[in-house]
């Protein structure tokens, strides 16, 4: 198969031709379709995820078809059409036990415990428990985005920031996960501050459902950008982008026990990242993170999708190859991008034009 692969953590990745993968006996393997190329794939690349060893296949965002299934699988047969989350439980574990595969203590991530995605086949394991069927009239490249980005919006939003109608969310950071949470947060009734550096991003806040959108390059002090925007501040806050920065704004613009949730991942070089707790004690803010969505609960993230209620197609702003992923993911430590880019495996990428080509 052809796949894009990395020795050393930050120097160019290459395509290359590799062994195709093989099912483990509770697993199986899948022609991807189509994958997404996500800002954590950039920080599995620069070396931030101790589960990554060299040399490595990144991608966790996925939509395909079955190819083949293991001996102890029940519930999936070669040809079905799949995506998965991000994170794939065991299910066995006491997490696992409790419904809570995203937390599960054996878990497995494509792209950062075992090779990934931006592959034309991965292996992906615990399929009767991981694996979410494509409803019919989905994409595979809309499927594809639901595995990171849109579901783990879903459960920040809905699950653990229990988002009501009426309430004033602020999203932090407008890139594939922020502009994901944008539509889920408007589409449940909320009013939505969206806060990014990118006009492009925050023009399509305002398409998503943002009511009101905050350059974070023309104000002093995004914080208090949203507490006069909103009233007081927002009911429910999240960083989508994951810097010091966005998480100490996202904590200072919330009201008086407001819920701040922290999507984005959070590297630095001493590992910490220091939090404004001083406020959340005296506000009785609530500081919670969130980590994924368990396959068992797409359904009503479904629902909604077949509904026409969440439009997850309309995050997909481009596609390109696999010869064109090195330097996107390259690309995404200086400039995230706007919306979601979907690689298709099995494309190639045009030659360029040659002097005197029309």
């Amino acid at each position: 198969m052809r796949a894009v692969v990395f020795e050393r953590y930050g120097e160019p990745a290459e395509v290359r031709e590799l062994a195709d993968p093989r099912p483990a006996p509770h697993g199986v393997t899948v022609r991807v379709e189509a994958t997404g190329l996500c800002r954590s794939d950039w920080h599995g690349w620069m070396g931030h995820d101790p589960d990554i060893t060299l040399p490595h296949v990144p991608g966790h965002e996925l939509a395909g078809v079955v190819q083949e299934v293991g001996a102890r699988v029940t519930g999936w047969r070669a040809g079905d059409r799949v995506t998965v989350p991000f994170v794939c439980g065991c299910g066995s574990c006491p997490s696992c036990a409790a419904g809570d595969h995203q937390v599960c203590e054996r878990q497995t991530q494509p792209g950062f415990t075992h090779w990934g995605s931006f592959a034309q086949y991965v292996a992906l394991e615990h399929a009767d428990v991981n694996l979410v069927a494509i409803p019919d009239g989905l994409s595979y490249a809309t499927a594809a985005s639901l595995g990171c980005r849109f579901a783990t919006a879903f459960r920040a939003v809905v699950q653990q920031g229990r988002v009501a109608a009426g309430e004033w969310v602020a999203v932090h950071g407008c890139g594939g996960v922020g502009l994901s949470a944008v539509m889920i947060a408007a589409a449940s009734g909320a009013r939505v501050v969206a806060v990014d550096v990118s006009p492009k991003a925050l023009d399509l806040a305002r398409k998503f459902g943002a009511a009101e959108c905050v350059d974070a390059r023309g104000v002093p002090d995004t914080a208090e950008a949203v507490r006069e925007l909103t009233g007081g501040g927002a009911h429910l806050s999240l960083d989508a982008l994951g810097s010091p920065a966005t998480c100490a704004a996202s904590v200072n613009g919330l009201r008086r026990r407001g819920r701040h949730v922290q999507v984005g991942l959070l590297p630095s070089a001493d590992g910490t990242t220091p939090v404004p707790l001083a406020r959340a004690i005296a506000l009785e803010l609530e500081i919670l993170g969130s980590h994924g969505m368990a396959a068992h609960t797409y359904p009503k993230m479904l629902q909604l999708v077949r509904a026409g209620v969440l439009r997850p197609d309309l995050l997909v702003t481009s596609t390109i190859t696999l010869d064109e992923t090195p330097a996107a993911l390259s690309a995404l430590g200086s400039a995230p991008g706007a919306g979601v880019t979907v690689i298709d495996p099995w494309a190639r990428a045009r030659p360029t034009p040659g002097p005197g080509s029309p």
